[in-house]
């Protein structure tokens, strides 16, 4: 049976899809901590209690609503552009995928082609060992 000439560029396209499958992953953990971070920093935004004592208190709370709201905002961003990325990320992916498929699909045809043309050759042989005995028994 001959080899699958494409044999090497297969290795590849699934190298490829498998390096796209581990970015995605990458990406995935990564929009997924900055959603826990973020859900972190409200939770503690919205748990703050705390009783103003003087108009310095009042002033620490506030500033430090502000740099909350800020942060906020900020992983919000982080997260609008990690999902983007997950985005390209399972795009990238898919594209290999497709690629891998399709040469996937090219070494089935050629294994399927083998495998005929190995059945043909071997029903020629037979054709030929019944025609030799056919032929003998008609000499005698």
């Amino acid at each position: 049976m001959a080899e699958f000439s494409l044999a090497g560029l297969l290795r590849l396209r699934r190298r490829q899809e498998d390096q796209a499958a581990g970015a995605l992953l990458r990406a995935r953990s990564r929009a997924s901590e900055l959603a826990a971070q973020r859900t972190g920093v409200r939770e503690a935004m919205l748990g703050q209690d705390e009783e103003v004592g003087s108009i310095e208190a009042l002033h620490a709370i506030a500033a430090a609503r502000a740099s909350t709201s800020s942060m906020l905002a900020d992983l919000r961003t982080l997260q609008v552009d990690q999902d983007a990325e997950v985005e390209r990320a399972r795009a990238a992916h898919e594209k290999a995928r497709a690629a891998r498929k399709a040469i996937e699909k090219l070494e089935s045809r050629h294994a399927s082609a083998e495998a005929a043309a190995e059945l043909r050759a071997e029903q020629a042989v037979l054709d030929d060992l019944a025609g030799r005995v056919r032929t003998g028994k008609e000499e005698r």
